[in-house]
C-alpha cells in the first residue's frame, strides 16, 4: 500500500508513535477492549509529547481529529479518550485539538469491526467506516485544510486510507496520519 501514488492512498503520510507489541499493545488493549480509562490520559500525553518533538510535521496542520468510534462502543469510545486526554494535555493550546465532547469527526452509525479479519473484509469493513463520519464543523472548514488524522494502531492500513481518501473528497488539501502504534510488518 504504501507504494501506491497519494491520491489513491489518501493521506500524504502515517507516523507511529511506538511500534504495537509488549506493554503498549497490552495497554491499548486494556483501554480499548476492557474500558481502562486511565489509560486515554496517558495516550493523550503521548501525542501531544510526539506533537512537541515533531513541529516539521505539525506545521501547516489545521485540524488534529481522532478517526471516530461509534457512540455506542463498549466499553468505552477509546480514540475519543484519548483525544479529549490530548486536549487536556495540551495546556498551551499549541495544536489544533477540539475540546472534549467537540470532535471534528464522528461516527453515526455502527459498522463491521476489521480486528480478526481477511484483507479483504478488513477493507470492505474500512470502507463502511469512512461512509459513516461525519465532519461537525462548518463544511468550508475542510476545504483546502492539512488534517492529521489520529488513530490508536495501524495494521493493513486500510481504514486510515479510507478516511483519509473521504476527507480528500470532501476538500481537504492534505490528510497526514498519526497512531499511538504500528504493527511490525510481517506481524
Amino acid at each position: 500500500m504504501c507504494g501506491l501514488p497519494e491520491a489513491e492512498r489518501g493521506f500524504s503520510r502515517v507516523d507511529a508513535v511506538a511500534m504495537y507489541s509488549g506493554a503498549l499493545r497490552d495497554k491499548i488493549h486494556k483501554l480499548k477492549h476492557e474500558g481502562r480509562a486511565g489509560w486515554a490520559m496517558v495516550f493523550g500525553r503521548l501525542l501531544v509529547g510526539w506533537m512537541e518533538s515533531h513541529p516539521e510535521v505539525m506545521r501547516g496542520v489545521d485540524y488534529v481529529a481522532g478517526n471516530p468510534t461509534h457512540s455506542d462502543r463498549q466499553p468505552i469510545q477509546h480514540i475519543e479518550a484519548i483525544m479529549d486526554a490530548a486536549y487536556t494535555e495540551d495546556v498551551t493550546r499549541a495544536f489544533p485539538l477540539s475540546p472534549p465532547g467537540g470532535h471534528r469527526l464522528v461516527k453515526s452509525v455502527e459498522t463491521a469491526r476489521s480486528a480478526s479479519r481477511t484483507l479483504e473484509e478488513k477493507r470492505a469493513a474500512a470502507a463502511a467506516h469512512a461512509a459513516a463520519l461525519t465532519w461537525t464543523g462548518d463544511p468550508r472548514d475542510i476545504k483546502s485544510a492539512t488534517i492529521l488524522l489520529v488513530d490508536d494502531v495501524f495494521t493493513s492500513g486500510s481504514q486510515l486510507q479510507h478516511v483519509a481518501r473521504r476527507l480528500r473528497a470532501t476538500g481537504a488539501a492534505d490528510v497526514r496520519g498519526l497512531v499511538l502504534a504500528r504493527v511490525p510488518w510481517g506481524g
